[in-house]
């Protein structure tokens, strides 16, 4: 069984860019249109983008299949991805405790009413859901 979060673990953030756009298209692509699509956000040169997709492969974070050239596809969905490194987050800078999280966006006015009224929702939501069940 593959361990998840050893993969996710490694993933540099320029391998991340690579990343998204394979989690944006969801399906497999050629380097081409890979190169295609981060044209509009880096400056990157094809060789870099070929060594960041080696690397990802020899993470076993991506696929890379022959065809008439090379399509990579990710195996590691975005989602998966989030929840990692914000899991990750929360253990490093606050022990593992979201409350505390939410607590340091709060009293760093990090959020706005909006957002604050958002969350409510959702933690009331997730209140029915628990009586609920």
């Amino acid at each position: 069984m593959i361990n998840l979060n050893k993969l996710v673990a490694k993933i540099s953030d320029s391998e991340a860019e690579i990343l998204r756009v394979l989690w944006d298209t969801n399906d497999e692509l050629p380097i081409a249109e890979i190169r295609k699509k981060l044209e509009q956000t880096s400056t990157w040169e094809s060789s870099t983008i070929k060594t960041l997709l080696r690397r990802l492969c020899e993470k076993g974070v991506v696929v890379a299949t022959q065809k008439e050239v090379f399509y990579y596809r990710s195996l590691v969905s975005e989602v998966e991805y989030s929840e990692y490194n914000t899991q990750s987050l929360i253990d490093r800078l606050f022990a593992g405790s979201a409350k505390n999280l939410v607590a340091s966006l709060l009293g760093s006015k990090k959020l706005n009413e909006t957002d604050i009224e958002e969350l409510r929702s959702l933690f009331k939501v997730g209140d029915r859901s628990e009586r609920d069940s």
